[in-house]
C-alpha cells in the first residue's frame, strides 16, 4: 500500500468519525448538527468502498519475474 492510499483510507475515516462525532454531540443545533453530520458520515462511507475495491483489487507487483529466455 502506498503513502498516498494510506492518507485517502485515513481521510475517509476521519470524515465518518468526525461525522459520527457531530451526530452525538449537543454543541450546534439539532437541525444543522444532523445535516453537517449526515453528509460528513455517508460522504466517508460512500468513498471509502470505491477506495477499498481499488486497493484490494490490486495486485501484488512481482519481485523477480521468471526470465522468458532459456539459457543453453
Amino acid at each position: 500500500m502506498t503513502v498516498p492510499e494510506i492518507a485517502i483510507i485515513a481521510a475517509t475515516r476521519g470524515a465518518i468519525g468526525f461525522g459520527a462525532g457531530l451526530l452525538l454531540a449537543d454543541k450546534f443545533n439539532q437541525d444543522k448538527r444532523r445535516t453537517l453530520g449526515w453528509s460528513l458520515f455517508l460522504s466517508g462511507l460512500a468513498s471509502t468502498i470505491p477506495i477499498a475495491l481499488h486497493i484490494f483489487r490490486k495486485k501484488e507487483p512481482v519481485i523477480n519475474p521468471p526470465s522468458t529466455t532459456a539459457v543453453h
